[in-house]
């Protein structure tokens, strides 16, 4: 599930939108495996119909108590970064989203294990002026990445504001923001390539951030 475009603001734009890592469902791949293996093998040593009617029950209760709420979590979770802020979200009938002005963010570290650089995954911890304040998101793909990009678009979401700013101190209040300082088309390509090849960005957003950048 991606995130909602109808919840972004005039002139916003989503730089990364990225689901948690696919390490984080290995555990309830095997509690799944783990349960239907043990109910199958129950399952044929028992005769009585309402132990197997018990076992079924039980296989159906673990596999609801943990899997299930995993995957659901890991379908509907956000870890988004836009040219103004980030925002998690995550959740399908009881929702949680928490954002944090890229202007408001003092700090962004990443860490790794090494079973995480195997996979190309760790945690990302941010560090804010906001209500949150320090806030780590766990099982982040790519997280070297994101720290660079998280950097580079508060670095131009600090310009665009800075532009404003000496606009309206030079007696022009009505008139429009000056425009970013924006990096090359080419620098541009070469990081989403990069995010690409590093699994970031799937081929489609690849392909739809690249058509935004050429087309603008």
């Amino acid at each position: 599930m991606t995130f909602p475009r109808r919840l972004l603001i005039q002139g916003e734009d989503v730089i990364l939108d990225l689901r948690p890592h696919w390490i984080s469902l290995i555990l309830p791949a095997l509690v799944a495996v783990a349960s239907l293996v043990v109910a199958t093998i129950v399952f044929g040593l028992i005769d009585a119909s309402w132990w197997r009617w018990l076992v079924e029950v039980a296989a159906l209760v673990a596999l609801l108590s943990y899997p299930v709420p995993r995957l659901v979590w890991w379908l509907t979770s956000n870890f988004v970064l836009t040219t103004d802020r980030l925002v998690h979200r995550e959740g399908f009938i009881a929702k949680r989203s928490m954002e944090i002005p890229l202007e408001a963010i003092n700090d962004v570290r990443f860490e790794q294990g090494i079973i995480d650089r195997i996979v190309n995954a760790g945690s990302v911890a941010i560090s804010s002026a906001s209500e949150q304040g320090r806030q780590v998101f766990e099982n982040v793909r790519n997280p070297e990445e994101v720290q660079k990009s998280i950097y580079h678009q508060g670095e131009m979401n600090s310009r665009r504001m800075l532009g404003g700013t000496q606009q309206v101190q030079a007696g022009h209040p009505a008139a429009p923001p000056t425009p970013p300082i924006a990096p090359s088309t080419t620098t541009e390509l070469e990081r989403l390539a990069k995010l690409r090849a590093d699994g970031v960005l799937t081929e489609e957003e690849f392909q739809a951030q690249k058509a935004k950048i050429l087309g603008s």
